[in-house]
């Protein structure tokens, strides 16, 4: 009759097998056991008895490590109070009240957890995974932007003007607006360096009313224009790159989740939300933790800047203008070379080949040259000639005389469809103008020479084959058309 041992009696029977004088190894194969484990028994039999051979829990009897409850009890408090607070700002109040030791931040987490005042997540990338740069020191860099999507009471939507500063993320505007266009956004700007003082370069995206790169004028924008009179030097993002100005996007997810989203359709008028906004500025920038400079209020940071007294230039805004309308300078027309290429002040500027003898316009701003044709950006480049060398402007263009045709034999071809003619069995191009139109063709030494109502349109070096133009001259007006006679009727 077999009979099953409780665990306790197993290991009080191997013990009572070991002193009577069995070996620890064949105890230890005949109970399945190791032999450490027999030896560990023997151990706690020697030290507390029989007593000792009872299953222990593997749990410690304390941890020094472990949160305390009134510690809990008040993370649990601000996170009630502060809805937007995570395990990081928290560990950083307790901090400021005296906590010591202060818990891991995984243990905040987890405490929230807990408590189901969040909601557990998957673990984003790690912090390596990113590249981050910043500027070496405060007003070097200021990051702007647009952001929408805040109402009023009754439903009127807002606009946010915001900018920060790079090297320190303090914030430098927060202005509201019905409407971002140029006027009041430039107003913002105003304002801004009015309070911070001048900036050496701005980063803004390419949305209309910071630039003209994208749009249908020749510009520069009032925003351009303010930059360019203070010497700021006014910086453009990639097309869809919307990391670069990133500092400024993460502004923008504060200052919705803790300003906006709480507020929302709280307040009456646009007055009254700017000035809780600017209650809600100082306390972003003077008490709150930024994570990216050492968990220290930004403005400890910017307050390191030297902050020279400059008169700010408010720009060229005496006539009056519509709220979308821009400031524009005359631009200065060009002829696309062959090789796709332009001169400005004795500098070559590349616009491509495929424009080669068109007509494009010029704007020469402060750092870059914009090239447009029939309205629409084609190349920028950066200025290379210096301030003050631009080529004189002038309210009328200036046309080249056209010569007169050199005298000697010519034929009178058609213009085709694609704007080009026939001659000696070789395509020779006139352009669109003249399409459908009788041109003479005439050989100038090793030209070709084209000519419309006695003024030479188009000259080209001799690429036909030079034997065939007998043949070409033997028909001055161009092949007879066959004209088959109508059937009678």
């Amino acid at each position: 009759m077999l009979v099953e041992l409780g665990v306790m009696e197993q290991r009080t029977k191997a013990v009572y097998e070991v002193l009577d004088g069995a070996t620890v190894t064949d105890v230890a194969r005949r109970y399945g056991v190791t032999r450490q484990t027999v030896h560990n028994w023997l151990r706690r039999y020697a030290n507390k008895g029989f007593s000792a051979l009872v299953d222990k829990p593997s749990r410690p009897g304390s941890c020094p490590h472990q949160m305390a409850p009134e510690v809990e009890a008040r993370l649990v408090t601000m996170r009630r109070e502060h809805p937007s607070w995570g395990p990081r700002t928290i560990l950083y109040w307790l901090g400021r009240e005296g906590v010591d030791p202060l818990p891991g931040r995984s243990s905040v987490y987890r405490a929230l957890v807990r408590h189901r005042l969040i909601e557990p997540k998957k673990r984003r990338r790690r912090r390596e995974d990113y590249k981050r740069w910043e500027r070496s020191k405060s007003m070097e860099l200021w990051q702007m932007d647009i952001v929408g999507r805040f109402h009023l009471r009754d439903g009127t939507e807002l606009k946010a003007v915001t900018g920060v500063d790079d090297h320190s993320g303090f914030c430098v505007s927060a202005r509201l607006v019905v409407r971002a266009t140029a006027r009041p956004v430039c107003e913002a700007l105003r304002l801004a360096m009015r309070t911070h003082g001048v900036p050496r370069q701005i980063l803004t995206d390419n949305g209309k009313v910071f630039t003209a790169r994208f749009g249908t004028g020749p510009g520069p924008v009032l925003f351009d224009r303010i930059c360019h009179d203070n010497g700021v030097d006014h910086l453009l993002t990639a097309p869809f790159s919307p990391t670069t100005t990133g500092k400024v996007e993460r502004f923008h997810k504060t200052l919705r989740k803790d300003f906006f989203t709480p507020n929302d359709h709280r307040f009456e008028t646009l007055e009254d939300t700017q000035r809780a906004l600017d209650e809600w500025v100082v306390t972003y920038n003077t008490i709150r933790p930024h994570q990216s400079v050492g968990d220290r209020p930004p403005a400890e940071r910017f307050a390191l800047a030297s902050m020279p007294e400059l008169e700010i230039v408010e720009g060229e805004d005496d006539e009056p203008m519509g709220e979308d309308d821009d400031v524009v300078i005359p631009s200065i027309t060009r002829r696309v070379g062959t090789d796709g290429r332009i001169a400005l002040a004795g500098f070559s500027y590349s616009t491509g080949r495929w424009l080669a003898g068109e007509v494009v316009e010029v704007v020469a701003s402060a750092s870059l040259i914009e090239v447009s044709h029939r309205g629409v950006v084609v190349a920028t480049h950066a200025r290379r000639h210096r301030q003050g060398s631009d080529p004189r402007i002038t309210n009328e263009p200036r046309h080249r005389k056209p010569r007169q045709p050199t005298v000697g034999t010519s034929v009178t071809r058609v213009v085709d469809g694609s704007g080009q003619v026939s001659f000696a069995a070789h395509t020779y191009r006139v352009g669109n103008p003249y399409r459908r139109l009788q041109v003479e063709v005439a050989i100038v030494n090793n030209t070709v020479q084209i000519s419309y109502e006695g003024a030479v349109v188009k000259t080209h070096p001799i690429r036909h084959d030079r034997s065939k133009e007998f043949g070409a001259f033997s028909t001055p007006n161009g092949r007879p058309r066959n004209r088959r006679p109508r059937a009678a009727s």
